[in-house]
């Protein structure tokens, strides 16, 4: 096969939810230059608006839609009107997520559930709507955002961790029960990467950016496009065989965490 053919989304629909800013908006911009028919959901029709003129400046014709991905009924209605409209989902990227930093003795229930809800149950429901016309055409892409969190804890953030934790194993089961109709279903943990949200941590002398340059080994921090790079990867024809993976596109922190800059470079 041409090397070439092996990324080209040409005529693939993929459902980005979330996708409207961040590292969501890199993927979106990814493989909407591969070929693929994008489609973007979010609860604000402003955020919906704004994204859809960001990505014309790319050149991407984004479709874009209102509903709440963690309200089953909304999700059903939603992923209806873009089979209608668009065509049936052919790679999901389940971006959508939410994070608190309380520290557990302080978090309120309420709060711990809404980050699970967000994190863990919406992709489960998201995935489940659009599966069966992915089991049913043999073929499909179901990329789940994960984190390096899926695999270890930070202080203040136990809702995020045990959502991402419980993503990667979803992510695993998903695997072993629809592998077999020719879906690959797989994760990506990203890293630090340098978004809107990362910018203020970024400038300055900031005590975690010096931890994100000295603790990572390439030595800097992640881009958004790094994330929609391996997205292009796993969304692809390239990545037929893998699944139940977790890619994670971090720079080497988690390979080595202990790495410091300088120290490790004798």
């Amino acid at each position: 096969m041409i090397i070439n053919e092996l990324f080209d989304l040409s005529g693939k629909v993929a459902l980005i939810t979330g996708g409207t800013h961040g590292i969501g908006m890199a993927i979106g911009k990814v493989l909407g230059k591969a070929g693929a028919k994008i489609c973007v959901n979010d609860l604000s029709q402003e955020r919906l608006d704004a994204c859809k003129a960001e990505y014309a400046q790319d050149g991407i014709d984004v479709y874009t839609l209102v509903f709440d991905v963690t309200n089953e009924a909304d999700v059903d209605k939603g992923i209806s009107q873009i089979e209608k409209e668009v065509g049936s989902v052919d790679i999901l990227i389940n971006n959508a997520g939410i994070i608190k930093r309380i520290p557990i003795l302080d978090m309120p229930l309420a709060d711990f559930k809404q980050v699970i809800d967000v994190d863990l149950i919406a992709p489960l429901i998201v995935a489940k709507r659009v599966a069966p016309k992915m089991i049913e055409k043999r073929a499909g892409k179901i990329i789940n955002m994960c984190s390096m969190m899926s695999v270890y804890g930070r202080n203040s953030v136990s809702a995020y961790a045990a959502a991402k934790g419980g993503l990667k194993l979803l992510t695993a089961n998903m695997t072993c029960e629809w592998a077999k109709y020719n879906l690959q279903i797989n994760g990506i943990g990203p890293g630090y990467i340098a978004t809107a949200q990362t910018a203020p941590i970024r400038e300055g002398n900031h005590p975690f950016n010096d931890l994100v340059m000295t603790r990572t080994p390439a030595g800097r921090w992640g881009e958004p496009e790094d994330v929609g790079n391996a997205a292009l990867f796993l969304a692809s024809k390239a990545s037929n065989f893998v699944n139940g993976h977790i890619l994670y596109v971090d720079g080497g922190i988690l390979a080595n965490f202990g790495y410091v800059k300088g120290e490790n470079d004798l």
